[in-house]
């Protein structure tokens, strides 16, 4: 459901945008398919993959925050 929530949200910054301020699976979805930039590897999969997995029950949303984080990383996008 789109109203899942991480503890702490997570704040990334994009080429040529505003930093974003992500609260969970759902907004994490809207950035992977929206404002990601052209890296994606593994790690997005799999953080799209975990985000979809939180809304439907299936995972943790700690779980899809985690595989969020580890792509950003991934695409070398600043953390704040």
């Amino acid at each position: 459901m789109a109203t899942e929530r991480w503890n702490s949200p997570v704040k990334v910054g994009f080429e040529g945008a505003d930093a974003r301020t992500v609260n969970g699976p759902f907004d994490a979805l809207k950035c992977l398919a929206d404002l990601w930039p052209s890296m994606r590897g593994l790690r997005y999969i799999k953080a799209r993959s975990a985000c979809r997995a939180a809304l439907d029950g299936r995972k943790s949303v700690e779980e899809a925050r985690a595989e969020f984080l580890a792509a950003a990383e991934e695409a070398k996008l600043k953390l704040h």
